[in-house]
């Protein structure tokens, strides 16, 4: 158990408890999917920032794993959104899980981290806003935690999903 699941237990055990059965649900849908595909890989759950995280991982490497991800991770993604309606179908509760798979997302985040942080660097240095590129619900979130950790404050603009993040001066 990490710290973050600890001081969890002790503060609402219930959501503990609800995140740890979304992952149970969650793990269970993936091993089907897995089966059906005749692809190898474990399950990995735990449960981070308020919210359930699980992911497929490969001893043999990830080569067949990168099926599930698909190109900028357009499977995974979708494989995501089934694997939460698996969970809402089961608890009646919207789902916020997270899924990796091949450490996929763990590498983006990595990415995204550096991105925002270069990003506020910019425009500290010129005053500057800065605007990025389009993305994703989840890779805006890595970025505006990044900026925030840097000091600086960014906002969501556009419509999806050509949504971005712009990133302005303190």
């Amino acid at each position: 158990m990490t710290e973050g699941t600890i001081s969890a237990a002790a503060e609402g055990g219930d959501t503990l408890t609800r995140l740890e059965q979304e992952g149970e649900i969650a793990a269970d849908y993936l091993e089907g999917l897995l089966d059906i595909a005749d692809l190898d890989g474990d399950i990995d759950m735990d449960v981070e920032a308020d919210r359930a995280s699980v992911s497929i991982i490969s001893d043999g490497g990830s080569r067949d794993l990168q099926k599930l991800v698909g190109r900028d991770g357009e499977v995974l993604e979708a494989l995501q959104e089934l694997t939460r309606l698996a969970v809402h179908r089961e608890t009646g509760d919207r789902s916020r899980l997270m899924l990796d798979i091949a450490g996929f997302r763990a590498k983006k985040r990595e990415e995204l981290a550096k991105l925002g942080a270069k990003a506020a660097e910019e425009v500290k240095s010129t005053g500057k806003p800065v605007q990025l590129d389009p993305m994703t619900p989840f890779e805006r979130k890595v970025v505006h935690d990044a900026v925030a950790a840097a000091g600086l404050r960014s906002e969501s603009e556009g419509e999806e999903p050509q949504r971005f993040v712009v990133v302005l001066p303190a």
